[in-house]
């Protein structure tokens, strides 16, 4: 007789409760009380298994330490290490041949290379600027970056200099992706000179200009004689449209703070909107009150005079938080709190069953498919529990099987090392993996927290086992056929105001083979998606050679033979310290979960959770084995306080940290350090989560 799985009763907090029985489920045309009775099944199913695989991770680093802790002082044995890694069950076996089998994927993911977007859920301003970030004008992101070689803008209205510099620039830019016969884009007098080298580029004509085609990312000339910047030209070409954030992540995980039912209320909402098609937002802008909303279609009339159109808008992905977190938004019978990735799963599907189902203003997939993004998986295993998730939840929302599809993201170090049985355990769904330096290497520290101090934190984008993860992951999924099906992804470009800087280096993620790679801005994706002309990645993919060896993956970055100055000592520290604070107090005080902040040297840049975890990490590995003192540790918190509350002196709702050395936002950045080594998987959530509520809390 098969045994039943007990379901587990709950109670829900009204509001959510009420947002997905009338704004989701009846317009679905679901059953109230069916759907949550199978979600108390499906409960039942699924959070013993969510604890045991939790428990599976502390048993298993346990091991690790005891492993690392019996050999301190001994030199390293890789082959003993790989053998015990074996034995423990940390890695398992390769998998035999096999290829994905995903299928319904639309293009933006599957056969289109291009920018994408993360932007946190939780703010529908910038929710709207990404997923509308589909299009972009190549003369604005010129104009008003460092990545146009030419003096900056004068202050005091339209620097004309800068303009046609800008304009020039835009003209290169064409002859590179658009070759005309004979002549230059420059030498254009109007719109109908010119003919292209490949007249299969040419798309059709929009109201005001011309459409094209180069390495399947459309191009449109908009021709305005009658513009400010079109009256200046010969052609009267007033601006290039570029198609650029291709995709966007709407996360609901490392880029926001979200620690209770309201927080997720708002998360929900916010998906809701963008999915359903009807979230706006108004914001004041020099006196006058704007409204924003989502972009219509393009369209445009073929050389046949057919009327096409073309989506305005990213192809939306949800990323779901991980395994670990629970969320009181949800209290399970007992009184534990509900694993909220599984809230997750259920929740963002049934808003996505509505884009799904028709029910959008514009639509998202014409494919039919809910796109989640899964984050901090550790190994094979806990991606066949997603799956198994996957499965329950399109069989309580009356889907049919993999409508729901996977991004898998390969920021664990178990995950890596085992990276093709992770995708066979997805391999019908699968639509996405990527790499990240900075959760990576928080998990390469504290995997490895016991086997001595690790090297600085700058010397390991150098180290052997970072250049064979990153290569790994693009060498492994295409031997098992992501290239034309999914996406490999690389990570993010995370200074926004150095976008010259960007255009010299992001072009190494598409030479390394990958379609897609995270950018901080709508800018950023204008100016990444030029890449994207210059090199045909799919190309590239075809011509890469063989994957390294799992043994370099497994390198431990230890700092063997480092005589450290105390200067070096106290610049490490003082790094590190002031990442942790800078973030912690908008993250702990204000709610906010990424946002531009200042570095050491006043440098903005783009920061989530991931920041903090390898930061905090790498103190608390130096301190365990001795490198520095709770007393070196505690003098750079302070001076670096003294930094953060200097960068921010112009914000009149900032708490300083200085004489607040007990408040939430300084207490969670001392927890996080001196309490690193025994966070699970060196994951920073559970600290910043009790101290986000009591900050809440007053």
């Amino acid at each position: 007789m098969t045994q039943l799985t007990p379901r587990i009763n709950f109670s829900i907090d009204p509001a959510l409760a009420n947002l997905m029985e009338r704004d989701v489920l009846q317009p679905l045309g679901r059953d109230v009380n069916a759907f949550w009775s199978g979600f108390a099944d499906l409960l039942g199913q699924f959070v013993p298994r969510n604890r045991a695989l939790l428990q599976k991770r502390e048993d298993m680093q346990a091991q690790i330490d005891a492993w690392h802790v019996e050999r301190r002082g001994q030199p390293h044995d890789a082959g003993a290490y790989r053998s015990f890694l074996e034995e423990i069950g940390y890695l398992v076996p390769e998998p035999d041949d096999f290829t994905i089998g995903t299928q319904n994927v639309d293009p933006e993911i599957a056969t289109m290379a291009g920018p994408q977007l993360v932007v946190p859920v939780l703010n529908a301003r910038f929710l709207l600027n990404a997923a509308n970030a589909r299009w972009g004008s190549l003369y604005d992101a010129f104009y008003g970056t460092d990545a146009l070689d030419a003096p900056p803008a004068k202050p005091g209205g339209y620097d004309k200099a800068r303009g046609d510099a800008v304009i020039a620039r835009g003209r290169a830019f064409l002859d590179s992706a658009l070759p005309l016969v004979d002549q230059s884009w420059a030498d254009l007098t109007g719109k109908d000179d010119g003919k292209l080298r490949d007249e299969s580029q040419y798309v059709g004509k929009t109201d005001k200009g011309l459409l094209f085609v180069n390495n399947g990312l459309h191009i449109e000339v908009v021709f305005d004689p009658d513009s400010p910047i079109g009256q200046t030209d010969k052609a009267g070409i007033a601006d290039i449209i570029c198609e650029s954030a291709l995709t966007t992540i709407c996360d609901c995980e490392d880029s926001v703070a979200a620690v209770d039912a309201e927080d997720k209320l708002l998360a929900y909402t916010n998906w809701l909107g963008v999915i359903r098609g009807d979230l706006q937002e108004s914001f004041d802008k020099g006196g006058t009150t704007l409204t924003r909303a989502l972009n219509a279609d393009k369209s445009y009339t073929t050389p046949n005079d057919q009327t096409y159109s073309l989506p305005g808008r990213s192809l939306l992905f949800v990323r779901n938080v991980g395994h670990l977190m629970t969320n009181p938004a949800i209290i399970l019978e007992g009184g534990s709190e509900v694993p909220e990735g599984i809230m997750d799963a259920v929740f963002t599907s049934a808003i996505g069953a509505l884009d799904v189902e028709g029910h959008g203003k514009y639509g998202n997939s014409r494919k039919g498919s809910i796109y989640i993004v899964k984050p901090k998986m550790h190994g094979p295993e806990e991606c066949a529990f997603t799956n198994d998730l996957f499965d329950a939840v399109e069989d309580l929302l009356d889907l049919k099987r993999h409508t729901i599809k996977v991004g898998v993201m390969d920021e664990e170090r178990r995950t890596s090392a085992n990276l093709g049985a992770c995708i066979q355990a997805v391999k019908d769904r699968i639509v996405f993996i990527n790499t990240g330096f900075l959760d990576r290497t928080g998990d390469e520290i504290h995997t490895s927290m016991q086997a001595g101090p690790m090297m600085r934190k700058g010397m390991m984008k150098g180290s052997s086992w970072l250049t064979a993860y990153e290569a790994r992951n693009v060498g492994i999924g295409l031997k098992h056929g992501l290239s034309g099906k999914a996406q490999i992804g690389k990570g993010m470009w995370a200074a926004p105001d150095l976008m010259g800087q960007m255009m010299v280096e992001k072009i190494g993620h598409l030479r390394a083979g990958a379609n897609t790679a995270w950018v901080p801005s709508p800018t950023a994706a204008t100016l990444h998606a030029l890449h994207y002309h210059q090199e045909n990645v799919f190309d590239i993919q075809q011509g890469l050679g063989d994957i390294p060896g799992l043994d370099a993956l497994l390198e431990i970055p230890l700092a063997e033979g480092a005589n450290w100055s105390e200067d070096e000592l106290r610049d490490e520290l003082d790094n590190n310290c002031q990442g942790l604070l800078g973030y912690v107090v908008r993250w702990v005080d204000a709610g906010v979960g990424c946002s531009k902040v200042p570095d050491i040297n006043d440098v903005g840049l783009m920061e989530d959770r991931a920041t903090l975890r390898i930061s905090s990490q790498h103190i608390a590995n130096w301190l365990l084995h001795g490198v520095v003192s709770e007393d070196q540790i505690n003098d750079s918190l302070t001076r670096m306080a003294a930094k953060v509350d200097a960068q921010n002196a112009g914000d009149p709702t900032y708490v300083p940290l200085i004489g607040n050395e007990d408040a939430p936002a300084f207490s969670a950045a001392r927890d996080l350090i001196f309490k690193g080594v025994s966070q699970p998987s060196g994951y920073t959530e559970p600290l910043l989560h009790a101290w986000r509520q009591r900050a809440k809390a007053g």
